[in-house]
């Protein structure tokens, strides 16, 4: 039996667990003898896991109106032509995963015309977390014939609303493994018995690394004046950003690693292990990280431009950036958005969670809690199996 699955996503984080869902579906395939053929836009992750790439969209992604501006035309351009491969090879179900805006609108065009191929959405928009103007939603409801939910919260969401919802759990649950003994990450990262580490994860867009590495640098420079044992690691999760990370350490004049893309995925464990304090962006490392029960400071800045439009034109509403803070509507990292975004905020707050018991235990208490939220181990596998079992 011939089957063919076209999977859309982009950024990072969607090459990811578009990478991961691959995996499971190809696995689930063989399990029931079906020779499955997976295409799709994405990037390096999936395409190791054997899916054929159309076009490689995590170079493409930008977050905020007037940074999206360069990038629409691209965006645009792709989305044509993704459209008439589905429509002229059409496979036997497209998979959304993330992608918000090009994903709406593919999955709207393509509902809207005589073909019809199933369409399942994964990881869906944190709908049930921020509103833009009064209320309004992307409506894929009306195009989804199912939505895999990765959030209790957001299931809720979308069956009181009339869909077609199966809550699988947080697929960061299945790459939770046990962090290695300190003294052997030491021996990999070659470094003392008394060093520890400063972790940094400023980007994974291009526009991330004018609006966001720059305040991260300064922090972690004053972070290791003042606790000389602590070394910055960077983690890269694109290889164009390897030397814009080394050229930072370089010119802030901070003791520390660039972590390559193709090393990041043995090393992070080890790094993960003697991490004292982490400084991140928001998004899927924060779940990551609060897994692994590391304590993290979040932070995140866009335009000037794109933060008026956002707040006083479109009337964009969210309590917190972090997943992290929004699953469970508390805050349990420190965030700094916008204005707030200031290093000498960040070292303040780094210095009182290095320093005190009780901002630590307040931290992991908060992960606790967070964990029961997640679902069980088995995610991904779960919506693959889901998957196959629909198109056979």
């Amino acid at each position: 039996m011939n089957k063919k699955i076209f999977i859309s996503t982009g950024e990072v984080s969607g090459d990811l667990h578009g990478s991961l869902l691959s995996k499971a579906l190809l696995d689930e395939a063989k399990k029931k003898s079906i020779d499955l053929e997976i295409c799709g836009l994405g990037g390096e992750r999936m395409q190791k896991e054997g899916v054929k790439i159309l076009q490689d969209t995590t170079s493409i992604s930008a977050i905020g109106i007037w940074e999206a501006l360069p990038l629409i035309l691209p965006t645009i351009i792709i989305q044509k032509r993704f459209y008439k491969l589905l429509k002229k090879y059409p496979p036997d179900c497209l998979i959304l995963i993330d992608y918000m805006g090009p994903n709406i609108k593919i999955g709207t065009k393509l509902k809207r015309s005589k073909t019809k191929i199933p369409i399942f959405y994964y990881i869906a928009p944190q709908e049930w977390a921020w509103r833009i103007g009064n209320n309004t939603t992307t409506n894929l409801i009306k195009f989804s014939d199912k939505i895999f939910a990765i959030f209790k919260k957001e299931a809720e969401f979308y069956k009181k609303r009339g869909g077609n919802v199966l809550w699988v759990g947080h697929p960061m649950i299945d790459l939770t493994k046990k962090l290695p003994l300190k003294k052997d990450a030491r021996t990999i990262l070659n470094l003392r018995p008394d060093q520890n580490i400063i972790l940094l994860m400023p980007a994974s867009r291009p526009q991330e690394l004018k609006y966001i590495l720059p305040t991260f640098m300064k922090t972690a420079k004053k972070l290791q004046q003042k606790y000389p044992s602590l070394v910055v690691f960077i983690p890269s999760c694109r290889s164009t950003f390897d030397e814009i990370f080394k050229k930072a350490l370089r010119k802030y004049q901070i003791k520390g690693f660039v972590i390559s893309q193709k090393d990041s995925t043995k090393l992070k464990p080890h790094i993960y292990s003697l991490t004292k304090i982490a400084l991140c962006k928001s998004g899927t490392v924060n779940m990551e990280l609060a897994l692994y029960g590391i304590p993290q400071i979040v932070g995140y800045r866009v335009s000037r431009v794109t933060a008026f439009i956002a707040k006083k034109i479109l009337n964009f509403k969210v309590r917190f950036i972090s997943p992290v803070n929004l699953l469970v509507n508390k805050l349990i990292i420190p965030e700094f958005v916008q204005r707030e975004f200031d290093e000498k905020k960040i070292f303040s707050k780094s210095c009182k969670i290095l320093e005190r018991k009780s901002e630590k235990i307040k931290i992991k208490k908060g992960y606790a809690f967070l964990k029961k939220e997640l679902g069980e181990n088995g995610v991904v596998q779960r919506a693959a199996k889901e998957i196959i079992n629909s198109i056979i």
